[in-house]
């Protein structure tokens, strides 16, 4: 999707973020697409949690020019930031006040906060809104994080690890959240989590970063439509140890029976691939748990 710099909500262009010993981003051009659910994926020191931070203002590129809702991000200012939502994976808090004046003290910044979806997710997620922050539990005091990012409603939602303190049931909740948030009000929500089977049920968008580096920016669709799983069933023996065809990405077995992991957007590949092999082919579609370390790997062409 070629979206221009005006309608995407953030926008890199050739950037770069370094600190001390460590490049997190190296020459990174992305357009986040509006209206989506965009999974932010990635193995630990990626540079995902940076370009959240790039995103909300939090930090500046080193080099490059970085711009939510039009804005370059050094400037943003009420009316942008009035229209951001951040949540994190550990948030700060005023520790001394209870959840509900926590609540109350960061609705007055907002106009447009909104009371009775505050209400009905603090029911929803069972928080304990007179109890003070200090004594919460980790996953509680991720609800009240998810709270303060959401109830301003904002149109790009920027979530880091949202849920990894939250029980099975709280995620469910807030999952479903999510999903209510993108039908109503047409947010979008950029969401990086570990949680790869959470993340599979609300995303239609992929960004996978590796070492810094775009690799994946694609509909989820068409990322679950060009990977598969073939079982490879040859009754005259005669597989190879290792397989040739570029979009074979990883395999195991022996000369009869290979369990394939594969790349291809080619619709006549496994038929190909069957009369080379004098082979028979069943193909299965791979969750985004299993893509996930297929993303990984160098050198390969998709097409």
């Amino acid at each position: 999707m070629n979206l221009s710099p005006d309608s995407a909500p953030f926008v890199a262009e050739n950037v770069t973020k370094s600190y001390p010993g460590h490049l997190a981003l190296d020459a990174l051009n992305l357009e986040i697409p509006a209206g989506h659910v965009v999974g932010l994926l990635g193995r630990n020191g990626a540079g995902k949690t940076t370009l959240i931070h790039l995103a909300a203002g939090l930090t500046l590129p080193s080099t490059g020019t970085c711009r939510t809702f039009g804005t370059p991000t050094a400037r943003l200012d009420s009316p942008e930031l009035g229209r951001l939502g951040l949540v994190q994976q550990e948030s700060r808090f005023i520790e001394w006040m209870t959840v509900r004046q926590h609540l109350d003290f960061t609705a007055s910044f907002y106009a447009n906060w909104d009371r009775d979806l505050q209400h009905r997710l603090t029911e929803a997620l069972e928080l304990p809104v007179d109890r003070k922050l200090a004594v919460l539990s980790a996953g509680d005091r991720q609800k009240v994080g998810i709270l303060l990012g959401v109830c301003h409603r904002p149109a790009f939602l920027l979530l880091d690890e949202p849920m990894s303190s939250l029980d099975p049931i709280a995620r469910t909740d807030m999952l479903d959240f999510l999903l209510e948030r993108l039908r109503d009000d047409g947010c979008t929500v950029l969401i990086s989590s570990h949680l790869l089977t959470d993340v599979e049920k609300i995303v239609d968008w992929v960004v996978f970063l590796k070492a810094g580096r775009l690799v994946e920016n694609s509909s989820f669709d068409a990322l679950q439509e060009s990977f598969a799983e073939w079982t490879v069933t040859a009754p005259e023996g005669g597989l190879p140890a290792a397989f040739a065809e570029p979009y074979v990405l990883s395999s195991q077995g022996q000369d009869r029976l290979a369990r394939l992991n594969v790349r291809t957007r080619d619709p006549a590949a496994i038929e190909r691939f069957a009369r080379a092999h004098r082979a028979e082919v069943k193909a299965r579609p791979l969750s985004l748990d299993e893509m996930f370390p297929l993303l990984t790997i160098p050198g390969r062409d998709p097409s």
